[in-house]
């Protein structure tokens, strides 16, 4: 009899840390026949193989890698990540081989859900918490309001004050000249222009650091004068806020309320994206985990669109964003645009399963067969014969051939290979998962198939997939997408 494999799965350094008697701060995984128990520093658990639905691969895409780790999905519907085995490669085999092995001793000591199916978990997919984008929504709501609540007040007060200003009267005590205009002459001793990218470092020195050593302005400014030019200073509440010389002047000229007030509302804009996540994962909460969900870019076209309206109100009428007719007839207009967007929006992203795209019961023609050549953007996700290297990027119909692949958009048969059709069998047409790979886009159906024995899938645009399978005479009596994983 063959003996029940053991596995243990720890770091690289483990060996090194255990003859210093750092043993203990390893993070460790054994599986065997009774289920997987794992140790790390933070916690440790003993988990049988009957309690576990099933095992999942998680990727998270990094610089020029990704980072990949394991975790357990249990009858109760908790989640458990396993400390080891971990990978921060793209390719690793001895990563792939770990969890084929894991996968093995739960199928043979377990009651996995899809035996057959390895769940892989990216930014793409189901299978995520609400947590994160919820909070990172709520902290940009509150940053918002508290810039839009604080900080537009002040600054209002702020231009208020300045534009008021007068200059100081002969006999205005010095604890009084804050709120006056105070204007010192000085010389300019030397100028520094330093203007590299995106920071400004432009000062200007004066001769016996009268009024002050230096100060900092544009740079346009420091090239504008030069040593030995006489100035007036403009001092208001202790800052410089004027330079004027015979043939230069320079002015600090504060934050507008509307910038200010224009940035909260881009916080608030900000924070419909991670909404938006939340609504697309909301309404595929009952779809398998590992399943690729649309993308929340329709919504970001609508954040983008009201951002083009919005925030130029909010630059050019701070104060009275409502308070005029043109000013309401902007913000009327620009709110029904937003609302109309988002009608498409919602449509855009809602889940299409295979049976809305193929219907039971649907014609089972073959209109494309014998006609002209048509090329439809499709893959084959797996290397064959008729696919050699995955070489195909796109499906051929018509042209004497019931299907064909093909490496270009046509036309012409160049490099085409045709697909023995009569030893090809349908099994399921299902959406997106994250095992087809970052290729396959994630509004695209696969069909899986089988090939003489081998499992073949098909990946295409969800009409193009339809129209595929019509012309191959198959069309699936029940097309499935798979047992949902929660």
């Amino acid at each position: 009899m063959t003996p029940e494999p053991r596995l243990i799965f720890r770091p690289a350094l483990a060996g090194v840390l255990s003859r210093v008697g750092l043993g203990g701060v390893v993070a460790e995984v054994h599986a065997d026949a009774d289920g997987v128990r794992y140790r790390s520093p933070r916690r440790r658990g003993d988990i049988p193989w009957q309690d576990v639905r099933a095992l999942r691969v998680h990727v998270r895409p990094m610089r020029s890698e990704e980072r990949r780790r394991v975790s357990l999905l249990l009858r109760d519907g908790r989640v458990r990540f396993l400390p080891q085995p971990r990978s921060y490669l793209t390719t690793d085999p001895e990563f792939d081989a770990g969890v084929e092995a894991l996968r093995a001793l739960h199928r043979r000591h377990g009651t996995p859900d899809e035996p057959d199916h390895l769940h892989v978990i990216d930014p793409r997919t189901g299978g995520h918490g609400l947590f994160k984008p919820l909070a990172l929504c709520a902290l940009l709501l509150v940053v918002g309001a508290v810039v839009a609540a604080v900080a537009v007040p002040n600054t209002l007060s702020y231009q208020r004050a300045w534009r008021s200003a007068v200059p100081c009267a002969a006999g205005t005590p010095a604890y009084g000249r804050a709120e006056c205009l105070t204007t010192v002459p000085g010389v300019i001793s030397r100028t520094v222009a330093d203007h590299q990218g995106k920071t400004d470092d432009s000062r200007l020195y004066f001769s016996g650091s009268r009024p002050r050593e230096r100060i900092q302005v544009p740079y346009d400014t420091a090239v504008a004068f030069a040593p030995g030019d006489r100035v007036e200073v403009t001092f208001w509440r202790g800052t410089p806020r004027a330079v004027v010389g015979t043939h230069a002047a320079w002015q600090d000229r504060p934050v507008p309320a509307g910038q200010v007030l224009a940035f909260a509302v881009g916080l608030v804009l900000a924070a419909g994206y991670p909404a938006a996540l939340v609504v697309v994962r909301v309404r595929g909460r009952r779809r398998p985990d590992d399943e690729v969900l649309p993308s929340a870019l329709p919504f970001l076209g609508v954040l983008v669109v009201t951002a083009l309206w919005l925030l130029p109100l909010c630059v050019l009428h701070p104060v009275d964003l409502v308070g005029s007719p043109l000013t309401i007839g902007w913000a009327g207009a620009g709110t029904a645009v937003s609302l109309v967007l988002l009608v498409p929006a919602f449509r855009a992203t809602r889940v299409r399963t295979p049976e809305d795209v193929v219907p039971a019961g649907a014609t089972d023609g073959t209109d494309d067969a014998d006609g002209e050549e048509v090329f439809l953007s499709g893959r084959f996700l797996e290397a064959t014969e008729y696919n050699p290297h995955h070489f195909g990027t796109h499906l051929v119909l018509g042209g004497g051939d019931a299907l064909a692949v093909s490496p270009h958009s046509g036309p012409g048969r160049f490099a085409v290979k045709r697909v023995p059709v009569e030893r090809i069998a349908v099994l399921r047409v299902r959406r997106v998962r994250g095992e087809d790979g970052d290729d396959v886009p994630g509004d695209w159906h696969v069909a899986e198939l089988d090939d003489a024995g081998n499992p073949v899938r098909l990946g295409a645009a969800p009409g193009d997939l339809a129209r595929v399978l019509r012309a191959l005479g198959h069309v699936p009596s029940a097309p499935a997408s798979g047992v949902p994983v929660r």
